[in-house]
Order: C-alpha cells, then sequence, then structure tokens
C-alpha cells in the first residue's frame, strides 16, 4: 500500500461524512437572483466546498458564485482539476431519500455521489493528502467547482471571463482510462398548436431519457412509465414520450408528426438522418404543453449527438429542416462541434500510465457520446470518475458510488498530480 493510499484509507470516514454534507444541498438550478445566478443552493454547496478547502490550508476564491477555485500552492497553475456541485433533478424511483447519503454494503447513494460531488470530494481529498504528506510539487494545481455543468456550462464561461485555465485541465466527470473524443451535440427546442384539449408534462432534463409522461384529457388520464438513462446512452433506457406517441391514435398534426419523427425505440434518429444515421444518438427528451393566446401549444426539446465527420451546421440543418417541414417551429439551438484531443500529447500519455499503476489495467483513449465539462477546453480530457462497463446510475434514482470507487479516484487523482505536477 503507498503511502497516499493508507493516508487516504484513514481519511475514508472523514471524506464520507464530507460528501454528505454535499449530497444534502439540492443543488439544481433554480431561478436566478441577484448574486445568485443559478439559485441559492448551487451557491450553497460551492460555499460549502470552498469552506472546506479553505480549512485545510488551501487559497480559495469565489467567482460571483459561478464557480470556486482553490490553489495548492503560490505557484502558477499548471494543472487544473474541473469538477461541478450542481446536479440534475431527483426525478421518481428512488428507494432511499435523493438528498440524505445512504450508506450500505460498501455502497453510497444519493444524488451527484457520481455526478459528481463524489470525485469532487475525491480531488479536494487528493490534495490534501498531497500537501499533508508534504510531497514536492515543482507546479502549481488548481481545483475548480462550477455550479451549472448541468445547464449549459454558462459558470465555467464566466470564470474563463476573470481567470484563465491551467494549461492542461481533466474533469473526473466521465469515464477512465481518458476520454480524449466526444461527440458533437445539439439541444433544440421547439413548439407547435396542439390541435386538441390536452395536458402533457415529460422530462426534467434535456440531456436524459424521460422516464414519466403524464397525458389527461377532459375523459381520461394516463401516465406512461419509461426508464431513464443519460440522452448519450439511450439505449440503457427506455423513452416514456415516444412510448405515448407510440400508442396515439389521436387528430393532433403535432403529435402525429412527432410520432412519425420520433419512433419508439429508434435512439439513433434514422427516421430523421436516414443512412448517416450510424453513431448518432437522438432523444426527444422534453414535452409539455402550455396555454397561449387562448390556444394550447405544445413545448419540446430534443438531445442529439453525432460522431466525427460532421458539423453540426450540417446535423442542425437536417433536423431542423425534417421538423419544420413537419409544422413544427423551432424556438432555439444550442450547437456544439465533436471535441479531441492528442492522445500522443505528453499530458495524455502521463495520465495513462498513472491509470496503469494504480489499477493495473491497460490504458487507452476513448471517445464518448456524452459532452463533459472540459468539451470546450482545447486540450482538455476527462479522466474518471467511472471505470469502463460501470454504472452510477448517473442521472438515474439510485445514483451511487462505491467507497472503493471514491478512494480509489482519490488515489488516481493524488497519482496523476504527482506525475504531471512533479
Amino acid at each position: 500500500m503507498t503511502e497516499i493510499r493508507k493516508y487516504l484509507e484513514e481519511k475514508k470516514e472523514e471524506m464520507i461524512e464530507f460528501l454528505g454534507q454535499l449530497i444534502a444541498v439540492r443543488s439544481v438550478q433554480e431561478k436566478a437572483e441577484e448574486n445568485f445566478p443559478f439559485g441559492r443552493s448551487s451557491a450553497k454547496a460551492l460555499e460549502i466546498m470552498l469552506d472546506k478547502c479553505r480549512e485545510f490550508g488551501f487559497s480559495v476564491e469565489n467567482v460571483d458564485n459561478y464557480a470556486g477555485s482553490a490553489d495548492f500552492d503560490d505557484n502558477e497553475a499548471a494543472l487544473g482539476i474541473l469538477s461541478h456541485l450542481d446536479v440534475v433533478p431527483e426525478g421518481s424511483g428512488w428507494t432511499s431519500d435523493p438528498y440524505t447519503l445512504k450508506r450500505e454494503n460498501g455502497i453510497l447513494t444519493g444524488r451527484g455521489t457520481i455526478d459528481d460531488k463524489g470525485p469532487a470530494v475525491a480531488s479536494l481529498f487528493a490534495m490534501r493528502a498531497l500537501k499533508e504528506l508534504n510531497i514536492p510539487l515543482k507546479k502549481g494545481i488548481r481545483l475548480i467547482f462550477g455550479t451549472n455543468e448541468e445547464n449549459g456550462g454558462d459558470d465555467i464561461e464566466h470564470y474563463c471571463e476573470k481567470f484563465p485555465l491551467p494549461p492542461m485541465v481533466f474533469t473526473p466527470d466521465g469515464e477512465y482510462p481518458v476520454i480524449n473524443g466526444e461527440k458533437g451535440m445539439l439541444r433544440i427546442y421547439f413548439s407547435a398548436e396542439l390541435g386538441e384539449k390536452m395536458e402533457i408534462e415529460a422530462g426534467e432534463v434535456i440531456n436524459a431519457v424521460p422516464m414519466a409522461c403524464s397525458v389527461r384529457t377532459d375523459i381520461s388520464a394516463s401516465l406512461y412509465e419509461g426508464k431513464s438513462a443519460h440522452a448519450s446512452t439511450p439505449e440503457k433506457g427506455e423513452n416514456a414520450i415516444t412510448k405515448f406517441l407510440a400508442d396515439y391514435s389521436g387528430n393532433s398534426t403535432a403529435l402525429n408528426n412527432l410520432k412519425h419523427i420520433f419512433q419508439h425505440g429508434d435512439v439513433e434518429g434514422s427516421a430523421i438522418f436516414g443512412e448517416k444515421s450510424a453513431n448518432f444518438t437522438c432523444v426527444l427528451s422534453l414535452l409539455k404543453t402550455v396555454e397561449k393566446f387562448e390556444k394550447t401549444y405544445i413545448e419540446g426539446g430534443i438531445d442529439v449527438r453525432f460522431p466525427f465527420g460532421h458539423t453540426k451546421e450540417d446535423v442542425q440543418k437536417i433536423i431542423c429542416g425534417k421538423l419544420e417541414a413537419a409544422g413544427i417551429t423551432v424556438d432555439s439551438v444550442i450547437a456544439v462541434d465533436p471535441h479531441y484531443t492528442d492522445e500522443n500529447s505528453d499530458f495524455v500519455q502521463s495520465l495513462l500510465r498513472v491509470y496503469e499503476q494504480v489499477t493495473g489495467e491497460k490504458g487507452r483513449c476513448i471517445t464518448i457520446g456524452g459532452g463533459t465539462y472540459v468539451h470546450d477546453i482545447e486540450g482538455g480530457v476527462a479522466f474518471g470518475a467511472e471505470y469502463e462497463g460501470g454504472s452510477g446510475n448517473m442521472h438515474g434514482a439510485d445514483e451511487f458510488i462505491t467507497e472503493e470507487s471514491l478512494l480509489l479516484n482519490a488515489e488516481i487523482m493524488a497519482e496523476a498530480i504527482k506525475a504531471v505536477c512533479g
């Protein structure tokens, strides 16, 4: 057992207790207030984290409650570890309180345990281990904690207006060994006149497969149940909205057109992209009715992920053209191209060596459909916190991290800091 691992074992109970404090804060995005750009709860989670960083002797900075940072020492930061303290809403299907950390048989359950409060705590205790073990570092290290990763990333955009990011950045907001490639992404918001009297409510966030769709008419009420999953891996879930549409037999032109475009079980968007749909994902993730101008409208959201070889402009033209031809109004689009960092860079190779050293597993670079926190950061990669083939029920009910995984993440991050900054 290395001295770092021994130290972390000794601090395990303290790590878990602190994680419980963060889990207790329901840091979902709320209505903006003065000095609280994403609501008071996200700011509260940031305050708790920065107070703990200060307690451990690190120099902290709160950037207008958008994000915060903690520096190891006075050296200019060469490495940044970027994690986030906001979470997606809890949804339904939990077997315990999402905001009370449940500890049972070595498993820690609660919203944010794997995405991304657990990894954020691991990064803090990794840096604390190096400090208290007096392990010398030649280069500076900065922990950066955001509060808006789940809803657009305005936190880091604002942070970067005030402070430059270190030249090397990784986020423990993905999976091991190293994610150096990420698909492009479109988030499309649309609306259309419904054409009949009905109330629909489905989906909570645009980047998750909706697990429930509530439909109410003057004569009936139905609840379509699916299974939640991250929008980058929709094959792991079942879409409750498309389940409803497949069953729909009414006269609404808008719903019938959506039924044709978004067929239940089609996670690639083949009805939209045709032969190009290989390695695409396409999720109708939001749908609700609203009353406007004494008429009923539907409003919805779509999450699309597309591989290298395609541009955001080309993909947007195809799907928006399909929607508009069906009489559906595209209200807004957020689009980003794929992200890639050279796997042969010294930074990436150092991370791969650390992964192999600590885990004994072969390191390699992978490409994913999900957009991680470093998608728009040149040279950035994701390094953890999930392991290949594993699951922490990210964005789903009973989200969890194991105690061993929490410790191992902290150990890997500490060794990575040593390798890159020592």
